[in-house]
């Protein structure tokens, strides 16, 4: 498991990665765990959902991050990457799910409406939670509302990347229905 922020890349549904969250057995350890990206699809009629909306939602209990150095998105046919302006790495706020089955601890990545430099590329994007904020969110010492913000003008740069020609779309690119949110 490698623990440098890197990548988040919206088109590797079902890839596994580090997650930081709280030890369920002992709330007041930190710790990173691998889990797989994608809630369970045998409670879900067979879809698994990678992301959940933000809005009107509170996420008092298995809280997580995941560290992201830049995230990939598709639009149509063109690959973007969006990163800091200031070249820092980030946290993506997420919620965990235990392991049930066969199926592994796994996560969904909290989404907001995207901010202006995303906004062109697609509608949503992945909740980001500064690096500074990373224990509030953790520890539940903030509300929600007040980490889980649209960031403002000036957080992003994103540019083009080569790409392969593919015929998938990202679940945050402009095409509403295909984003697999779930409804919880």
């Amino acid at each position: 498991m490698d623990s440098k922020p890197i990548p988040f890349d919206t088109n590797a549904v079902s890839s596994r990665r580090a997650i930081i969250r709280r030890n369920p057995d002992n709330l007041q350890e930190i710790e990173m765990i691998e889990a797989a990206w994608g809630s369970n699809p045998h409670f879900s009629d067979g879809v698994t959902y990678e992301f959940i909306r933000a809005e009107g939602k509170n996420f008092p209990t298995n809280r997580c991050l995941v560290a992201a150095s830049e995230v990939h998105i598709r639009n149509g046919e063109k690959k973007f990457r969006a990163f800091r302006e200031d070249g820092n790495f980030f946290y993506l706020a997420a919620i965990w799910e235990p392991a049930m089955g066969d199926w592994p601890v796994s996560y969904r990545i909290i989404t907001v409406d995207a901010n202006p430099e995303i906004i062109r590329y697609q509608a949503r994007h992945g909740a980001m939670i500064e690096r500074r904020d990373a224990q509030k969110w953790l520890s539940h010492t903030v509300p929600e509302k007040d980490l889980i913000v649209t960031p403002p003008f000036g957080r992003f740069h994103v540019e083009e990347m080569p790409t392969c020609r593919s015929k998938r779309a990202s679940p945050f690119s402009l095409s509403v229905g295909k984003t697999r949110h779930s409804r919880a």
